[in-house]
């Protein structure tokens, strides 16, 4: 007759929860595409030849990602394969934890020569690495999405990558201009910032990722306007500034005959001549 000691039960418990916990960890890590979690309140649909939905950080850091790499002048492909790496490694999340030292959204390691972990959890510093390193692939720009991404993460599961890469393209076209109107978030009623800070955070924010000459805010004012050379820049601006919107407290965003309010969360045709130049608003202090 077989006899189990308390002692037995309680570790054949622990092996099995053990082996659970790897098997969610696993089904996560391949197949996390496929599953439907629910999402915050604060989302962004993005509709470009396709249809992403995103929560309201995950759209901030994408379009932080997409901004670099036209500032450091890479093509389009190298922006797909970048969004799709941070899709996967992070689900575009700038995360503080990850396998051994990993970190952020690309899960890059300090022990591994990619920096600091404070200039790691920076999301501009981690999309200038990743796309110096993409450039340093020889015939990158020939290879599958996840062939170049593994090229640069040397990922344990090197197939990864392209399960994400028509998510990323449908980012690619919304964020880099060539579509229009296609970025639309949901902000809530309260939001980070306010005020002339909210102003001077949001454009020096598009300072920053696209590169551009110093803008400023007026002072005291809630009004933003940034110069656009072409449709496509204004684009690349109005659809950051919408992705932006929850933590720069972005009210309205308006280019050409389209204009996004957070109270609607949608774009709309509105009266007048089309403008040239990106308009916005932040939320006033209250």
């Amino acid at each position: 007759m077989l006899v189990r000691t308390r002692a037995s039960i309680v570790a054949s418990g622990v092996v099995v929860c053990v082996l659970a916990l790897l098997a969610i960890w696993f089904v996560t890590k391949q197949f996390g595409h496929h599953l439907r979690l629910p999402l915050a309140s604060r989302t962004c649909t993005v509709q470009a030849d396709g249809e992403v939905v995103l929560g309201a950080d995950q759209m901030a850091n994408a379009a932080t990602i997409a901004a670099i790499g036209m500032q450091r002048g890479m093509p389009e492909r190298a922006v797909v394969v970048a969004l799709a790496t941070a899709y996967q490694e992070s689900h575009l999340r700038n995360i503080a934890h990850g396998d051994r030292d990993s970190l952020g959204l690309f899960q890059q390691r300090p022990s591994q020569g990619w920096g600091t972990p404070e200039e790691i959890r920076d999301p501009r510093y981690a999309a200038r690495k990743f796309y110096a390193a993409l450039k340093k692939v020889k015939g990158w720009q020939d290879m599958r999405v996840t062939e170049a991404a593994q090229r640069v993460q040397r990922s344990a599961y090197p197939e990864a990558y392209e399960k994400w890469a028509d998510e990323s393209e449908v980012l690619s076209r919304a964020l880099l201009g060539s579509a229009t109107g296609a970025v639309a978030c949901t902000v809530g009623s309260t939001p980070t910032m306010r005020g002339p800070a909210a102003a001077s955070a949001a454009l020096e924010g598009l300072t920053l990722d696209w590169g551009l000459p110093r803008l400023t805010a007026a002072a005291n004012l809630t009004g933003l306007t940034v110069p656009a050379s072409d449709d496509r820049n204004g684009w690349r601006y109005a659809h950051w500034l919408v992705s932006h919107a929850d933590d720069h407290g972005v009210k309205s965003v308006r280019f050409g005959s389209l204009e996004w309010t957070a109270e609607q969360g949608t774009w709309a045709r509105v009266k007048g001549d089309p403008t040239t130049q990106v308009l916005a608003e932040v939320f006033a202090d209250t």
